[in-house]
């Protein structure tokens, strides 16, 4: 049996407010991480952050992250050469904003 239009525009709407909290609650959380890390203290150009981050989230999903020299401590770098602040150790993925 088929939906009715109006029915299946109410289900997306809900599943839309669903995913928005989801983004905030995951949004607060690495935020918080980020603060406690010491991220925020950082002076750093948004698009590199992200790159950062991004390596992280490769990091943790099993992906291969471009790794330097042991004489600079082994820090993961990604493909730009962006340091990827991982120090706390914890999953930093998802595309949200902190």
């Amino acid at each position: 049996m088929k939906k009715p239009s109006s029915k299946i525009r109410e289900e997306i709407a809900r599943l839309q407010d669903q995913l928005r909290a989801a983004e905030t609650r995951e949004a607060e959380r690495i935020g918080r991480i980020a603060l406690k890390a010491g991220i925020g203290e950082i002076e750093i150009d948004e698009t590199e952050l992200q790159t950062a981050f991004e390596g992280i989230a490769r990091r943790f999903r099993g992906g291969k992250a471009v790794s330097t020299d042991k004489k600079n401590g082994g820090d993961v770098r990604t493909g730009s050469g962006t340091p990827a602040s991982d120090a706390s150790g914890t999953d930093a993925g998802g595309s949200s904003e902190a």
